[in-house]
């Protein structure tokens, strides 16, 4: 996975374009409209930082370009930025991460499938047996979760 590139916010006041321009002061990122402070949030706050640069560059108030060029931040990152805003809007940024569901393999199945391996049973038949795939068990068994038994000459 790439390493993310964090945005630079100077102390002074910046100008994104003619009419954006952003200031850090005491820790806050303010942008401003003309006099007027129009968005503010922590200085660490990545996710309102790519949520109100992508409702800047949706609007039509900043160019991607400008937002690369005025934070430091990769091209790529902005577009990343702006795809989740048209799809998801702002609330996109602060859902919670979809992450894989449970694993398959919990310890009792691999206690059971390691007795039904010692018992001299092939993998498919205890994939079968268990409700699993064979490659999930193949994969068990080769990066030394379970074993099977040694052959008997």
């Amino acid at each position: 996975m790439p390493q993310m590139t964090l945005p630079i916010f100077p102390d002074d006041v910046v100008d994104i374009n003619a009419s954006i321009a952003v200031r850090k002061d005491k820790g806050m990122v303010v942008y401003f409209n003309g006099m007027m402070p129009v968005f503010s949030h922590d200085e660490d706050d990545i996710q309102s930082f790519q949520m109100i640069t992508s409702q800047f560059c949706c609007n039509g108030v900043a160019k991607q370009a400008e937002i690369v060029r005025a934070f430091g931040v990769t091209d790529i990152s902005v577009m990343r930025s702006v795809k989740r805003y048209r799809e998801l809007g702002p609330a996109g940024f602060y859902a919670e991460r979809k992450t894989r569901g449970a694993a398959v393999l919990t310890a009792e199945v691999i206690e059971r499938a390691q007795e039904l391996l010692d018992e001299d049973r092939g993998i498919p038949e205890v994939a079968s047996e268990l409700g699993l795939k064979r490659d999930t068990l193949s994969k068990a068994v080769r990066d030394g979760r379970l074993h099977r038994p040694k052959k008997r000459r």
